[in-house]
């Protein structure tokens, strides 16, 4: 089983968890019913509707 020979720096460290940093905030559509800002591809939060259908029902 291979062991590291040194303990790994700081720098090596964070350089290695910065990839994950850099990620970007999700792109946001606007719902057709509500006009309301919602993730693609997802049941509107504010309307319930997905695809012109009434998916959730609104309380």
């Amino acid at each position: 089983m291979a062991v590291p020979k040194r303990k790994t720096s700081h720098a090596n460290k964070s350089s290695r968890k910065t990839a994950n940093m850099k990620k970007a905030m999700p792109a946001l559509s606007e719902c057709p019913q509500c006009h309301q800002p919602k993730l693609p591809h997802r049941v509107c939060p504010n309307c319930g509707y997905y695809d012109g259908q009434a998916v959730v029902a609104e309380e």
